[in-house]
């Protein structure tokens, strides 16, 4: 019933917008932060803030441990939910994604990388903060492997950070911003694997809302949003997006042969 709704709602709607949270990640094999068992069950966050990463060569070493063994920088694979999303933009149906997740899956799935708006930044590059070079953390990795342990800029021995947003970082602001206005002007917002605690990132399902836009939740547990919902849904991103986006794909042909 609420599939057959949601899927109703996608092919009425103009402008849809879908946000993503950990919850479409962890079904590839990324690593929660937040879930029991995720990455803050077996660090302190407290001693992953932007100043401590700055301030010491100790401190970036930690770090940097941190982030290759608790897999955060491996590289996942698209799940069924990703190439689902994907699937709207093929459809037409699809103006953009906003997510909190830093994996670049939706972009190995096929949604364009201008329609893809990463607010917490992209864990598959590393930023030097001296000359703003980027290289590819796969690069960076191989270098920790050698014996490196904090890897500097090769370039100008700068401060070589994972282009990611930690804790006491601004989120990249034209990013929020474009995201933020994509979200004032959609007629409906998904969001799908997000528990709509983390912000300012929350903030976008309420900018939609605020505007008339319908909104619809997939999610395994409650947000507080959920009182807001056109349609919402308990279960995993992943079985649920292809039955979505299948009934979807049904109606527009329908629609299209009748007319």
């Amino acid at each position: 019933m609420e599939i057959e709704l949601l899927a109703d709602l996608i092919v009425q709607a103009k402008k849809v917008v879908v946000f993503t949270g950990a919850g479409v990640s962890t079904e590839s094999g990324i690593p929660d932060f937040r879930s029991p068992g995720g990455i803050w069950s077996r660090y302190d966050p407290e001693g992953f803030t932007i100043q401590k990463f700055l301030s010491s060569p100790e401190a970036r070493r930690m770090q940097w441990k941190m982030l290759t063994e608790g897999g955060l920088t491996t590289q996942g694979e698209p799940n069924p939910a990703h190439y689902a999303i994907a699937e709207l933009e093929n459809l037409g149906k699809l103006d953009c994604v906003i997510t909190q997740n830093v994996d670049n899956l939706h972009q190995k799935a096929g949604v364009p990388e201008n329609k893809v708006f990463e607010l917490h930044g992209n864990m598959q590059w590393a930023i030097c903060l001296s000359c703003h070079r980027r290289f590819p953390m796969k690069e960076v990795l191989q270098w920790i492997t050698e014996g490196i342990e904090v890897p500097d800029c090769p370039n100008c021995r700068g401060i070589l950070k994972p282009d990611a947003v930690f804790f006491g970082e601004a989120l990249p602001q034209e990013t929020l911003t474009e995201a933020t206005r994509h979200s004032e002007n959609c007629d409906l917002f998904i969001v799908i694997g997000s528990t709509l605690v983390v912000y300012p990132a929350a903030y976008m399902p309420t900018h939609a809302k605020d505007v008339g836009a319908k909104l619809a939740i997939i999610n395994l547990s409650p947000t507080p949003l959920d009182h807001y919902a056109t349609v919402l849904i308990q279960g995993k991103a992943g079985e649920i997006m292809p039955k979505v986006v299948e009934k979807v794909r049904i109606k527009l042909q329908s629609k299209s042969t009748k007319s």
